[in-house]
């Protein structure tokens, strides 16, 4: 049976909203950051990427990781695109263009929008956004995601959705790494046409799902 290491708290959240869209059985593992242990290598220790126990499987000590029929995947986007494409269903390529587009969207949120978004969302959760020095880190961050927003605005004028014309994996990984930006309130305010996708992606049953078990995790 495939299985998922990781928490909700983490980007294991993409495979684990993934699944819930798809329904499948899996085995979850719940391997906790070793940053947030204050002892994660004592013997009370939960599991965690510190743990031997996990390093025998990843040894990078990163979640999320998958691991089904001897194949080991350790990148959040390779495991969302390989379910997509082996058991994806709608979710997944109908095409090599499609996946070609799929593969090039899941890269485009990768290094085009994450990094600044995850930028907000950190500086935001340590209350640095109320400091002067914080609002204009989360202004720069916000400024390297305007062309990006732009490139997708443009998209989403005419589209729905990413790819074919239905939520597909590809608007999962890309939703999934915008929703950090989203601590920055005003940052879609220029770009209702991302935001209406947004709100779409975000309303499905199998996200709130996810979000469900992700705020019933310890912070």
């Amino acid at each position: 049976m495939l299985k998922i290491y990781g928490v909700h708290r983490s980007r294991a959240s993409l495979p684990l909203w993934l699944l819930a869209e798809l329904d499948l059985p899996f085995e979850h593992v719940p391997v906790i950051q070793a940053n947030r242990v204050a002892h994660p290598h004592g013997p009370e220790a939960p599991l965690n990427t510190a743990s031997a126990a996990y390093l025998a499987v990843n040894p990078l000590g990163q979640i999320p990781c998958l691991e089904e029929e001897g194949l080991i995947l350790t990148e959040s986007l390779a495991i969302t695109l390989h379910i997509a494409r082996t058991k994806g269903g709608q979710l997944g390529p109908r095409s090599e263009p499609e996946d070609a587009l799929m593969v090039s969207w899941s890269l485009f949120a990768a290094t085009a929008v994450e990094p600044p978004a995850l930028e907000i969302q950190l500086i935001q959760r340590s209350g640095g956004g109320t400091s002067p020095e914080g609002q204009a880190a989360i202004s720069i961050a916000a400024e390297r995601l305007r062309r990006p927003l732009a490139r997708l605005e443009r998209h989403f004028a005419t589209e729905d959705y990413l790819v074919g014309g239905r939520f597909t994996v590809a608007d999962l990984n890309l939703a999934e790494t915008l929703r950090y930006g989203q601590a920055h309130p005003a940052l879609l305010e220029p770009f209702p046409a991302v935001a209406a996708w947004l709100d779409r992606c975000q309303s499905r049953p199998a996200f709130r799902l996810m979000m469900e078990r992700r705020a019933a995790e310890p912070e």
